[in-house]
């Protein structure tokens, strides 16, 4: 049988895909996808070199733009988040500040959700503004303030849905809607939900951006993001970006995330199915102020979370009385979970949001997105999730040993 008959199938569904696309078999006839550990590529003659380099014949050039491992996770990413390209970059930052650098201008606005990453808005105030770009912040969910916010000038419009960390959820057909009235671009973070649970490109969005280091890897092990979108503003604009400034994924990053998206609907059910259980323990325990989680009946977003999401994703946040002291107190009285600002990993993580991932943000910039310092952050993890509430038990003085 040749190559010819094992390119995709356009029918494969979400799991197909995440195993079988990307990978062109070498000459080797390898069954396991490999990975190039080469800075460069040689050529046939120098004609043919002159033909790559002037984008007249395909083919590998330099690893910081060219490598067939990175292609895999590209090709299989796009595939999956149903996008023409996929643009792999060194961190989930990466892909954002390659995105805004790649499509807008010194003049150019854009309108970003208050309810970003802590990094993400320290991005845009601090780094973005200084060459000219004008950041608008609304609040994700109030559609007055993005209806007031955007204008011809707009460029983009970005959000993270559901957002870090209180899982707010905004509507992204009806914000996609609003960008293309206004000639704009919707950018929508979908760390998250990742494909496996949401899929904002069928919804109107124009952009996918995500941290790979996330759900994607699924374990931990490296660091990594990508860009998701159409051939011209992915395929040439951004790709354009890294080819000259270089923030590029490594090979090996490349091979381990491919080999995530494998496993990444199964792990996405399973982490949706735990942090369910988690959250309904922590709605009726007498030491929780508050929960915020997609999958509880009375989430504020309930009705959109059911419209555009398969599933409530892995990350629950939770409130206790007593502030940063009670917080912590929590944190440090568990014994399983792992205290780190990650997530996505098969270990629940547990944080404490304002002082760590939006630790950097001004207190009134904290206020701002809802961070209060009695907010603690949960990345629930593939254990069983009894040992999970038993942990928190123990955090929250229910045992005392």
């Amino acid at each position: 049988m040749t190559d010819s008959h094992r390119r995709p199938d356009p029918d494969w569904s979400l799991s197909t895909q995440a195993i079988r696309v990307g990978h062109h078999p070498t000459p080797e006839r390898e069954h396991g996808e490999p990975i190039f550990t080469t800075s460069s590529f040689t050529f046939e003659s120098a004609e043919q070199a002159a033909a790559r380099f002037a984008g007249d014949e395909p083919g590998n050039i330099y690893a910081r733009f060219t490598n067939p491992t990175t292609r895999i996770f590209e090709e299989r990413l796009a595939a999956m988040e149903g996008g023409e390209d996929c643009v792999a970059t060194a961190s989930g930052m990466a892909a954002i500040l390659s995105t805004v650098m790649a499509l807008c201008e010194a003049g150019d606005e854009v309108v970003v959700a208050r309810q970003v990453f802590g990094t993400t808005t320290v991005l845009f105030d601090k780094y973005l503004a200084r060459f000219g770009l004008v950041v608008r912040w609304v609040d994700l969910t109030d559609w007055s303030q993005w209806e007031a916010a955007v204008n011809g000038g707009t460029r983009l419009l970005f959000i993270e849905t559901p957002s870090n960390p209180l899982t707010e959820v905004a509507d992204i057909r009806r914000l996609a809607d609003l960008a293309h009235a206004h000639g704009a671009a919707l950018v929508v973070d979908n760390c998250f939900c990742t494909p496996a649970l949401q899929r904002p490109l069928s919804l109107g969005a124009d952009i996918v951006i995500h941290s790979a280091t996330k759900f994607l890897d699924g374990q931990g092990r490296a660091i990594g993001g990508a860009v998701v979108g159409d051939a011209e503003r992915v395929g040439k604009e951004v790709r354009g970006f890294l080819r000259t400034c270089g923030p590029t994924m490594a090979p090996f990053n490349a091979w381990i995330f491919a080999k995530g998206l494998e496993t990444l609907n199964l792990r996405m059910e399973a982490h949706s199915r735990h942090a369910r259980e988690v959250a309904d323990w922590l709605v009726a325990h007498e030491r929780v102020a508050r929960v915020h989680f997609p999958g509880l009946s009375d989430h504020p977003q309930a009705a959109i979370i059911a419209a555009q999401q398969t599933g409530p994703g892995a990350i629950v946040s939770f409130v206790v009385e007593g502030g940063r002291e009670k917080a912590w107190e929590v944190i440090d009285r568990t014994r399983m979970l792992s205290i780190t600002a990650n997530l996505g990993d098969t270990k629940t993580t547990i944080t404490h949001p304002a002082s760590t991932t939006h630790g950097r943000l001004s207190p009134e910039a904290r206020a701002e997105a809802g961070i209060e310092e009695g907010l603690i952050r949960l990345s629930v993890g593939l254990e069983d999730p009894q040992d999970i509430i038993a942990d928190l038990a123990r955090g929250l003085g229910d045992q005392i040993d």
